[in-house]
Parts: structure tokens; C-alpha cells; sequence
């Protein structure tokens, strides 16, 4: 069974603190963003491989451990994940990037794919697939479908506020695919929004309230 990674570090806790507060602005939300996606990077990305290499310092030559093999892909979903995915980027700056583009209707709360682009050899590279809210679980269930058509066999999930509803489709869904959070809310309302959340996190980001 998968497992589900919340990161609490007190600098990811007060960042995200900072980011539900109705007043933060657009600019302060996406760096927050940005910060608390570097942050969590490092946890997530704790155990990739490392090589041994030779190198020489201005003192002497030495081994020493390199990244080994393809750098992971980062996959955001659309629109809101692209907001993390730069934090990313600053861990991983050979990550390759796709893009998988979800929406959810206003009716049935059901994802529907409008659009998808991933590098040719994704099926080679861990992935990172991207998303801030885990809400109802839809989105990132369809996603991780999709990433799995595509040959990916090492997935993680990162997402920045979960709910209990969206954990349990995932883990239902994907039982091999890791979950890494900075909070597990309360739950869901009627709207399917996250409870007490942050609102929506694209209108947020990209300033369309």
C-alpha cells in the first residue's frame, strides 16, 4: 500500500499558514508556493540514486557522489500545478517537464483531459506528478492513469493541502504511488472544496478570483 508523507517542517507549516490567509495576494501566494515546493523536493526526492565519481578539489582528487542515471520528470497538472513546478526546477534544473491538462467539471466534479505532453522517454524516469490540491482525488487518480499508459512505473504525488476523501481515492486507485503533502485538511464541503483549504489554488496563483 502506498504511503502518505506529510511534511511538517515547521518552515513549510508557517509558509503554508501565510498562504490560506484569505488577504495574501497573488504574487506572495505563488512565492510561497514556489518556497514550499522546494522544500518539499527535498524530502521527496530523498532517495535518488548517487554514483560514485571523481573529482579533484583545489586540494586533492577524491570521490565523491553524483546524481546517477535520467533526472526525474516533473509533471504539473494543469493550471495549478505549474506553480510548483519551478521550486522543483530549482532542485532539478535537468528535470524534463510535461504537462497534463484537467479540468473539473462544475457539475459532476468529474476530471475532464484537455490536453497532455510528455517528454518521449518518461516511461524511463521517476516522475514527479504536481498538483497543490488533493481534493476529491479525481484529477490525480486520471492522471496517474494516464502517466501509467505512458510506461511510468515510479510515481510520486505531490500536492500541497490534501483531503482525507482525495488520500483514500488515490490510495484505492494507485496503491503503489507515494503521497507527499504539507497538510491533511479536515475534509471536503458540498462544492467538493477542501476544508478550512486555502480557496482555489489556480484563481489564486494566476489572479482570476
Amino acid at each position: 500500500m502506498s504511503e502518505l508523507h506529510v511534511v511538517d517542517h515547521p518552515l513549510v507549516t508557517h509558509k503554508l499558514s501565510m498562504m490560506r490567509r484569505r488577504q495574501t495576494g497573488s504574487k506572495e501566494f505563488r512565492e510561497l508556493l514556489e518556497e514550499i515546493s522546494m522544500l518539499m523536493g527535498y524530502e521527496l526526492t530523498r532517495d535518488l540514486p548517487l554514483e560514485m565519481e571523481e573529482i579533484e578539489t583545489p586540494l586533492a582528487r577524491t570521490q565523491a557522489g553524483v546524481l546517477s542515471g535520467r533526472q526525474p520528470a516533473i509533471v504539473p497538472i494543469l493550471r495549478a500545478g505549474l506553480g510548483m513546478t519551478q521550486g522543483l526546477l530549482r532542485l532539478l534544473p535537468a528535470a524534463k517537464v510535461g504537462h497534463i491538462g484537467l479540468y473539473r467539471d462544475p457539475v459532476t466534479h468529474s476530471p475532464v483531459e484537455y490536453y497532455c505532453k510528455l517528454p518521449p522517454d518518461i516511461g524511463e524516469r521517476r516522475v514527479i506528478l504536481a498538483d497543490p490540491m488533493l481534493a476529491t482525488g479525481g484529477s490525480a487518480a486520471d492522471a496517474l492513469d494516464l502517466l501509467k499508459r505512458r510506461g511510468c512505473r515510479q510515481i510520486r504525488l505531490m500536492c500541497l493541502v490534501a483531503a482525507p476523501e482525495g488520500v483514500r481515492r488515490v490510495r484505492q486507485a494507485h496503491p503503489d504511488v507515494d503521497i507527499y503533502t504539507a497538510a491533511l485538511d479536515q475534509g471536503l464541503d458540498d462544492r467538493a472544496y477542501i476544508v478550512p483549504g486555502l480557496g482555489d489554488a489556480g484563481d489564486r496563483i494566476f489572479g482570476t478570483l
